[in-house]
Formats: structure tokens, C-alpha cells, sequence
């Protein structure tokens, strides 16, 4: 069973109660959910009780995943592009989370440039991942991953404040890879989706 992932179904199944409680019992009951499912969280991370309140705010309206947006841009050697992640030196296909205010084919044309130096454009999407699905590393949010595939148009390759640099590998070279950000498998499946236009979009 995979009790993370069902403690955080709790989590907003209790949230979504405070949203529309009644009256205090309602309230107190379901506060009373949310406090439990962050200790079990807790214990299951590794993390402390109290750093899961930083990364949760007081729900004022129905609670939905987190978006994840990356991607996957290949050279003429069909090589692809990564970004080296200052926070654990490893690597991912660039982006990040979604921004309010920009669409998802906005937002990932902007990570890019801003982790690698290159402009982009969106070809198309290639995967819709929930992260429950694959075997990331155990996190406190609940997010779906949106995959495009996109192509340069311009720029020049560089990394940024938080990305230490940015540079192309072949499919089976691929480096160390941050794996709360991508996976191997994802990372080959994208590819392989890029190389077949004829595939449909993969889901969850």
C-alpha cells in the first residue's frame, strides 16, 4: 500500500471539509485530519512535523495538485538538453513549477531560458505524468508533470543563479539525474515519444 500517498488523499479530503465546515465540530474534526496526516507524513519523509507547515498553507478553497512543467529538447545529434541543479548537483530536463498568469507552453519556454540560455518553442505535449505513478523520492505535494516537446530558436547556452551549468548528453549517457525532477525511464519514454510523432500523449 502506498501510505504517503494515501495520507496526503486524506490531507485534502480533510482540507476540503475545512473549506466548507458548518459549524465548529466540522471544523475542529477535519483540522483534527490535517494535523494527523502531516505527523504520518512526517514519519514516513523523514521530515519533522513542523516542516510540513511551511509547506502548507490554511486551505481557503478546494486543494488540487501542483504542475510540473519540463522539457525535452533535442540538438541535431539527438542529444538532449539538461540543466545541473545547484541545490543537489544533480541533473533534469529543464523547468519547474507552474506560474499563475502564464500558460503551461508560456511557462516552460521561460524556464528554459532561464536555466540554459536557449529560446524555445512548444512542438508539442508529450506526456501528462502523475507523480504517484513513478518512483520519485517521497515529497509532502501531490503534482502532475506536464512533458512538452519543444525546439531551440536562439540563445546561447549558460546556466543561472540556481543552475550551476547546462549541456547536451546522448540518450545513453545520460548524468547523475535529480530524481525528485526526472527520471531515467521518464527521460527515455519522452525520447522515445519525440522520435515517434505518430505516438499518442502518454498519461499518468
Amino acid at each position: 500500500m502506498d501510505y504517503l500517498n494515501t495520507f496526503k488523499k486524506i490531507k485534502a479530503l480533510a482540507e476540503t471539509g475545512l473549506v466548507y465546515a458548518q459549524n465548529g465540530y466540522e471544523v475542529e474534526r477535519n483540522q483534527e485530519l490535517v494535523d494527523l496526516s502531516k505527523e504520518l507524513m512526517a514519519a514516513i519523509a523523514d521530515h519533522p512535523v513542523e516542516a510540513f507547515d511551511t509547506y502548507y498553507l490554511p486551505p481557503k478553497e478546494y486543494p488540487t495538485p501542483k504542475v510540473d512543467v519540463r522539457a525535452l529538447i533535442l540538438n541535431d545529434k539527438n542529444e538532449v538538453l539538461m540543466a545541473k541543479e545547484k541545490m543537489d548537483g544533480r541533473w533534469s530536463i529543464p523547468g519547474g513549477w507552474a506560474d499563475i498568469g502564464h500558460s503551461p507552453s508560456e511557462v516552460v519556454v521561460k524556464e528554459v531560458e532561464e536555466e540554459t540560455g536557449l529560446q524555445s518553442k512548444v512542438i508539442r505535449v508529450l506526456a501528462i505524468y502523475d507523480k504517484r505513478c513513478h518512483p520519485h523520492p517521497p515529497q509532502p505535494w501531490y503534482v502532475y508533470k506536464i512533458m512538452f516537446f519543444c525546439e531551440v530558436t536562439g540563445g546561447t547556452l549558460r546556466g543561472n543563479f540556481d543552475i550551476e551549468e547546462a549541456d547536451w548528453f546522448a540518450i545513453d549517457s545520460l548524468p547523475p539525474l535529480s530524481k525528485d525532477r526526472i527520471l531515467e525511464s521518464q527521460i527515455k519514454e519522452l525520447y522515445h515519444l519525440a522520435m515517434h510523432p505518430e505516438l499518442p500523449v502518454v498519461c499518468d
